[in-house]
């Protein structure tokens, strides 16, 4: 899978990028069939004590998958955006249906 990670209007952070690689790996070991995956970081100023921003963009057979969170750390962005990207492809998973 080859995957592109950006920082949007920040410095890049090897942790981060490693965080993120760790957590798409354990993915794609689930899913197979994912083929690329775009991940962008973004800060913005927020009064709500959030506004780390992770969205992620899976390219699969298909139509594209995309999923965004607002958390208060980066850690927790990367987490909760898989797990709904997750939740995305269990769905697609069960329509789809293999031909023999």
């Amino acid at each position: 899978m080859k995957m592109n990670i950006q920082f949007v209007n920040m410095s890049t952070s090897e942790t981060m990028e490693a965080y993120t690689e760790k957590k798409l790996d354990g993915l794609v070991k689930k899913f197979e069939t994912i083929i690329k995956a775009d991940v962008f970081f973004k800060k913005e100023n927020d009064s709500k004590n959030k506004g780390v921003i992770c969205e992620i963009e899976l390219s699969a057979p298909g139509p594209r998958l995309f999923a965004s969170s607002n958390e208060k750390n980066y850690e927790l962005a990367v987490k909760n955006t898989i797990s709904d990207l997750e939740k995305q492809l269990q769905k697609r998973k069960a329509i789809t249906k293999p031909y023999l």
